[in-house]
């Protein structure tokens, strides 16, 4: 009994075009005819999705940039809040330091009553003059921190402001796409069915081919009739009388010598 032969698939290429696998095109379950049909309903379901995202419009690409410019404002209003805690922290601090100053200069200035030389009065004003010094850099320090807190809440209420306008644009576009979405729900729920079944009965290599071709295409079309009885449906160049013999016959994958679409029997419409 001879051994079957186990067919050995190649790779798929993601640069492939229908017109490199036009050899193996007929290689499946499905007749040539049937495979096309199914690959033409699936251009039109597609097209048919294509239609509802444009519907939408830029809407979803506006909500997505609105939540990364609000994100971007409440981090940067984060930052400004820990700036401000910082500053408080500091001004604390400072206080504190102050205290401590007030109460070595009291101590110092007791003991000028009581010293026993010219040295040590000396020491004592020169120990007075220090902490006098620190508790005005303390001082400073304090007033310096308030103006820039000052500052900092300005500009966090500007912040706070422009979040909330940005907020209520991205509540007025989330709800302009949610209306826009729900009346198309079940439209397009139907048509990704449609699409997902005609997807399943195609090959991967196929499939690669018709994605590669609808990205690269302004239209998005990868599959089109035959336009006015001789013309390529996707680029509107003319076919040649043999090839349109070809396409009506619905035996062979025909490829458009100028854009590389498959063109398909007008009757398929």
């Amino acid at each position: 009994m001879a051994k079957k032969t186990k067919k050995i698939e190649t790779p798929i290429d993601q640069r492939e075009t229908f017109v490199s696998i036009q050899k193996s095109f007929a290689d499946s379950d499905l007749s040539v005819e049937e495979k096309l049909k199914t690959l033409y309903a699936l251009q039109q379901a597609d097209n048919e999705i294509d239609k509802i995202m444009q519907l939408r419009g830029e809407l979803p690409l506006e909500v997505e940039s609105l939540e990364n410019e609000i994100s971007e404002l409440k981090a940067k209003s984060a930052h400004i809040s820990e700036q401000i805690d910082g500053m408080n922290a500091r001004i604390a601090e400072s206080k504190h330091n102050i205290v401590e100053c007030e109460a070595q200069l009291e101590k110092y200035r007791s003991q000028l009553d009581n010293v026993s030389n010219s040295r040590e009065y000396d020491s004592l004003n020169k120990e007075i003059e220090n902490q006098g010094l620190l508790k005005a850099i303390a001082e400073k320090n304090i007033d310096e921190a308030k103006r820039s807190i000052l500052e900092k809440k300005t500009d966090l209420e500007a912040l706070k402001e422009k979040i909330d306008v940005k907020n209520a644009d991205l509540k007025a576009k989330n709800e302009e796409l949610a209306t826009i979405v729900e009346s198309t729900a079940e439209e397009e729920k139907k048509l990704r069915v449609k699409r997902d079944a005609c997807a399943e009965k195609i090959d991967a290599r196929t499939m690669s081919a018709y994605e590669r071709i609808r990205q690269s295409c302004n239209n998005h079309l990868a599959v089109v009739s035959v336009f006015n009885g001789d013309s390529c449906g996707g680029c509107f160049n003319s076919i040649p009388p043999q090839r349109l013999i070809d396409i009506a016959s619905n035996k062979k994958m025909i490829i458009c010598e100028y854009c590389g679409r498959i063109l398909v029997n007008p009757d398929f419409e």
